[in-house]
């Protein structure tokens, strides 16, 4: 680890700084595995966190292995490419299956659909959010996403226009290289660009769909 880094890491775990969302304070998340005092994970995985807690012992579905490198639950896993126990590879955009999901997540993973893929379908995105939404969420069921702004312009164009897709949309921007985070709406997220000036996610869209 660079000197930085390592000044960041104690900085986070000796004075446990933390965040607001939606009026409730969160701490930053920190964990040595992929570093998460350095990018967005800082922040997407205590909110992600704090939702399985709200359904526990509920049928969780997360598109992306990303939380079971922090935290052990019962869920199934769609990663068509990570090769891992208990991971489905599968194309979230074709995904099917026999269950109804109460909780769908998804940790910046859908701005990868389609765009870091050959041949590129930009479109792709999109096509996965629906299969989600139609195919696999139960009709009481919530969907809860994360991605960065400025990495797909296809999404970055659908949080941008009042749609169907999400029944609550949230916004979250990095302003200091200490990876301090704060909301903020639209308007101060929306030209957002990633890795600049900081490394990975600048802006993040969080989005919520309920039935």
């Amino acid at each position: 680890m660079s000197f930085f880094s390592v000044v960041l890491y104690y900085l986070f775990k000796i004075f446990k700084p933390a965040f607001l969302f939606q009026n409730k304070k969160y701490f930053y998340f920190v964990h040595k595995y992929n570093r998460t005092w350095r990018d967005e994970r800082a922040v997407e995985i205590p909110l992600f966190l704090s939702k399985l807690l709200d359904y526990k012992g509920k049928k969780i579905l997360e598109v992306g292995n990303v939380l079971q490198n922090y935290t052990s639950f019962p869920h199934d896993i769609v990663d068509k490419y990570e090769k891992a126990e208990g991971v489905i590879n599968e194309d979230i955009a074709y995904f099917k299956s026999s269950k109804k999901y109460d909780l769908i997540l998804s940790i910046s993973t859908l701005e990868h659909v389609g765009i870091d893929e050959t041949p590129k379908e930009p479109e792709k995105s999109l096509l996965a959010i629906n299969n989600l939404v139609g195919n696999c969420l139960s009709p009481q069921g919530e969907l809860l996403v994360s991605f960065p702004v400025g990495y797909n312009k296809t999404l970055d164009e659908l949080i941008a226009k009042n749609t169907e897709f999400f029944t609550e949309k949230y916004f979250l921007k990095r302003f200091s290289v200490f990876n301090f985070w704060k909301q903020v709406s639209w308007e101060e997220v929306k030209d957002s660009k990633y890795s600049y000036p900081f490394p990975c996610a600048n802006g993040l869209f969080i989005g919520v769909f309920k039935k």
